[in-house]
């Protein structure tokens, strides 16, 4: 089987079989990737994550694409790029198509309200794998709960958290590097 459509598929079967976006998706790509293909490593992966959550856009096509480009170059990112989104889009369309339908139907509504606590269950277990493999030692494993204060308690936005942990970051960098030298 081509590389090509080995990605192809893997991806197609994320976007396919996750229902709650981004963070959801994040057990069953790991699972693919790290555990099945082993295309990546745990470190890679959460490289890769963090990298993706950064750049804009959708978290699955950016991860999607990171990979496919690891492993066959640009081309391998657009095809992991495609069968992340041809799934996705195609249910859209036709739930989009036929929603008018449905939307006050009790058994879809249903079917819903049974399916949000699953999507919350599936958007902690990465939150619980990442923090194994995020390196966290005494100093730096306040800022998970710092991060959930500020947005939750003071409403700040995460793209300041974001910024603030990239400045911190160089900032420790250089300081680590400048102690050595």
């Amino acid at each position: 089987m081509s590389e090509y459509f080995q990605l192809f598929k893997t991806f197609a079967k994320i976007g396919s079989f996750t229902i709650g976006g981004g963070y959801a998706m994040i057990p069953l790509i790991r699972e693919e990737v790290v555990l099945k293909h082993k295309w990546l490593t745990d470190n890679e992966f959460v490289d890769y994550l963090a990298i993706s959550q950064s750049a804009p856009g959708i978290l699955a096509i950016n991860i999607s694409i990171f990979v496919g480009e690891k492993l066959k170059g640009i081309k391998g990112g657009v095809v992991a790029a495609l069968g992340t989104a041809l799934p996705s889009f195609i249910m859209i369309l036709v739930i989009a198509i036929f929603f008018k339908n449905f939307r006050d139907n009790e058994l879809v509504n249903s079917v819903f309200m049974g399916i949000r606590p699953a999507v919350v269950a599936l958007m902690v277990v990465p939150l619980m794998n990442m923090s194994k493999n995020a390196s966290l030692n005494r100093f730096t494993s306040f800022i998970p709960f710092l991060t959930v204060i500020l947005i939750v308690t003071f409403g700040v936005s995460p793209i300041w958290i974001l910024l603030s942990g990239a400045l911190l970051g160089l900032f420790h960098f250089y300081y680590t590097n400048r102690a050595k030298n």
